[in-house]
Formats: C-alpha cells, structure tokens, sequence
C-alpha cells in the first residue's frame, strides 16, 4: 500500500517539478506523530538537495523525489526525539557559527557572504539551512550524551600498532562506503543486488545517495584517503582482495552492512606523530561507533512514531 502511494506521490509531486515552489499549490502528504511534510516542504528539499550535491542530479527525478522525502522524515523524527529532551531547536550562537563555517568550506565556499548569495540565487533561506544544522547537532550531541559509556576504545592497543607501523612503508586506501540495513537478514541478498545493479547503471556516487543511511551520503560516500593500520583486521581483510574499483561483499557493523569501494592505493612512509596520530584514531574510532549507535537509535525511535499517508 505505501509503494502504491509512494508512486502517486511522485506523480503528484513532479507534475510540477521543476516550477516556482512559491506558485505550487501545497498538500500534506505525510503525517508524523504531529509534524506533517508537505508537497512544498518536498520541493524545497529537492532544490536544497540539489544545490549542495550536484552529483544528485545525474539521477532519475523519482529518485531525487525518493531521496528528498527520506531525507524529510529522518528530519522531522529526529526533531520530534530531540524535543522530548530540549525545550527547543536552539543551539549556541558560536558552535552555530562554526558547524556553518564548516559546512560552507566543505561546500568550497571561502566566506560566508557567497555562499549566502549561492543559497539565495536558489532560493534556499539561510533560516531553513540553519534549523537543518541545529536539528542534526542537537541529535548527535543526544546520541553522544546516551552512548558515550558504551564507546570503547582500546588506547593501549592504538598506540601499540602506530609505534609498530612508524617509519614503515605502508598501504593507503582511497575508499567509498554504502552503509544500509535490512528489516530481515533474509533480504540482505536482495538489497545487495539491487545496490550492485544501481552501482552498475547509475555509479557508485549515486547509489550511495540513494541507498546509504551514513553522514557520508551526501558526500557521494567519500571517506577519503584511509592508511591501512586504521583499519580493523576484518576490514583490511575485506579490501585486500580487491583490484581498484570493485567493492566489497556486505560487511556486518553495528546498525546494518557495509559495502566498500576501493577508488585507488598508494604505498606512503609511515612517517608520523604517534600523540597526534593516536589523537585521530580515537577520535575516528568515537565517530565511528557513536554513527553505528545513532543508526541502531534512530531504527528504534522511528519503530515508535506513527507515519501516515494523508
């Protein structure tokens, strides 16, 4: 019955795609719990969408649709769960300033004042950027406070295999990741067809915008250059058989399955700070396990929270 909906709602939805959003008639579309998305709020996260990620407009429009409306009910029920533990959306006016500095130079923006002129030539309000920032801030900084006991990270051992590896001649990974999960272990061989099939016709960078439930979806999945003693054995094991641009089998983490993609190697001297480096480690590591957590968490709060179809 959803799928059959979901199809009319794209129909509905791109029978006036592109147009003027503020010329569109607006309908509900979604009711969750007490907040609703509307045909509007879809258009104006397809525009954002596609102005922060132009790799998203290399895909068809219903899955740009598909992506901007998973994209809304993950927002609004972490809005709905960071409400039952704060009074508001409001974070303070520093850390704001400097997760937006941030996300602009990530964006290749220098300064703030073009990137707001990028925002409003695509008629993007610099308001509704915020409240996405804010929403996402305050769901990490709930997931950090309810798991941070259960973040284990093993500092003897960390600082043991950098000592071990320094001055070496060593293996870097310049990988991509699509991390999913499935309500039946049963689906996992179906799920992962269908990814490989979307990787196969539409790339990597696309299938991981339309599959991934990581933070580095919308990055087309890019982790980056990644040496090989910061990877955990059952990792390196994954990769090591791989020639450059093929992926691996499904990996289980916590929170679902991970499939990565070796994009390139290089072989690079170990040369390096142990302190600093082991700074890194473990703060890759905490960001790491604090994700796998909040997409277990987040699985259990949407399992409580009522959607329906209006």
């Amino acid at each position: 019955m959803f799928k059959q909906k979901l199809v009319f709602l794209i129909i509905l939805i791109f029978s006036f795609f592109p147009v003027n959003i503020l010329s569109t008639e607006n309908k509900i579309l979604l009711k969750i719990d007490n907040e609703i998305i509307t045909s509007v709020d879809v258009l104006n996260e397809i525009n954002f969408l596609t102005t922060v990620n132009k790799n998203i407009n290399k895909i068809s429009k219903e899955e740009i649709y598909k992506i901007s409306l998973n994209s809304l009910i993950k927002k609004k029920i972490k809005k709905i769960e960071i409400l039952k533990n704060y009074e508001s959306l409001d974070i303070d006016q520093k850390f704001m300033e400097q997760l937006i500095t941030s996300t602009y130079q990530n964006l290749g923006f220098n300064d703030l004042k073009n990137f707001k002129i990028h925002l409003d030539k695509n008629n993007i309000s610099f308001k509704s950027f915020k409240n996405k920032i804010a929403i996402d801030s305050l769901w990490n900084e709930i997931i950090f406070f309810k798991f941070q006991k259960k973040i284990k990270i093993d500092k003897i051992k960390l600082r043991e295999q950098l000592i071990k590896k320094k001055d070496q001649v060593i293996k870097s990974y310049l990988l991509s990741e699509i991390v999913f999960n499935v309500e039946e272990k049963s689906n996992l061989a179906v799920k992962y067809n269908q990814i490989k099939k979307d990787i196969l016709e539409k790339g990597f960078d696309n299938s991981a915008l339309i599959h991934s439930i990581s933070n580095t979806s919308n990055s087309s999945g890019d982790l980056g250059w990644i040496k090989e003693n910061s990877l955990s054995s059952k990792l390196q094991k994954s990769i090591s058989t791989l020639n450059i641009g093929e992926i691996t089998e499904p990996i289980l983490i916590q929170g679902g399955f991970l499939i990565l993609k070796l994009n390139d190697t290089k072989k690079i001297k170990n040369e390096i700070d142990i302190e600093k480096e082991l700074k890194k480690l473990i703060a890759k590591e905490t960001n790491q396990q604090l994700n796998q957590l909040s997409n277990i968490y987040f699985n259990k709060v949407k399992k409580e929270i009522q959607i329906n179809e209006i």
